[in-house]
């Protein structure tokens, strides 16, 4: 009989959670989260300025899509074109930085420098140069996506496999034959990482341009029903705001997954 130990595999406790569905735990803690929050709600804890989810989504099928649509309507235009500009603009310099190495520290520093800003300070800023149409909501949603875009596809330019560069090389490719035929296919992974987290704050942006003054618009609602008290109102109005931000994140990783099928998936 020697001292050796036996390994006897996982455990049952380990075996049986590593058969537990990801979404299930999810699904519970979720349920229990919301579950808690209606008992607070109805209890009336903070006299009343957190309602329960029930109230909430009664509240919003109340005022209905008559006084929803022209809202994410306008909030949406404005964080659908501040995105665009964004993320446009974040993708040339980043190009820019690989194609012209030496130009790299400058804008990068530039970046951080507008990364910095704080919203709040910019934004009257903005109204006052620009005080015609959505232009300063625009220009703040495209501040708030800008940096990690930025980022996210300059990463992935640079994150590529030296020997493929070689081989370009070799067969008397310059920069722009790398760029084309090996550095864009290797950055599309980490550029929709920042794609992803890009198109809620994109929306944020919209929305605190409106906070700061605009005529129409999510914020511009969430300001009214604060200012006549309707709790459940502004809540409803956070919440549709919150699942927009949602559907722009699912919708980027949905396009990210199909254009980049190489990269492994983690499994629930």
């Amino acid at each position: 009989m020697t001292s050796a130990t036996i390994d006897a595999g996982p455990r049952p406790t380990e075996t049986a959670r590593r058969h537990v569905p990801q979404w299930l735990i999810s699904g519970v803690a979720a349920v229990a989260i919301l579950g808690l929050w209606e008992a607070l709600g109805l209890a009336k804890i903070a006299s009343g300025n957190v309602p329960a989810p029930t109230q909430i989504v009664a509240k919003i099928f109340e005022d209905g899509w008559g006084f929803y649509e022209p809202n994410i309507s306008q909030t949406l235009r404005e964080a659908g074109q501040g995105w665009l500009w964004g993320n446009g603009i974040a993708i040339t310099l980043a190009l820019l930085c690989v194609l012209i190495p030496f130009a790299e520290r400058v804008v990068m520093r530039i970046a951080i420098a507008a990364y910095a800003l704080p919203i709040i300070a910019i934004g009257p800023i903005l109204h006052i140069i620009s005080p015609i149409g959505d232009m300063p909501m625009v220009a703040l949603s495209a501040l708030t996506c800008f940096f990690t875009t930025l980022i996210g596809a300059a990463v992935g330019l640079r994150s590529v496999d030296q020997s493929s560069m070689d081989l370009i090389r070799a067969y008397g490719g310059g920069s722009w034959s790398q760029l084309v035929k090996v550095r864009l296919r290797a950055s599309l992974p980490s550029l929709f990482a920042g794609l992803r987290i890009a198109a809620p704050t994109a929306l944020l942006g919209a929305i605190i341009g409106e906070y700061l003054g605009a005529d129409n618009g999510m914020g511009v609602a969430m300001i009214a029903s604060q200012q006549a008290h309707e709790v459940a109102r502004t809540w409803g109005i956070a919440a549709v705001a919150t699942v927009l931000a949602g559907i722009g994140y699912a919708i980027t990783a949905f396009v990210g997954r199909q254009l980049t099928p190489w990269v492994p998936r983690s499994r629930p």
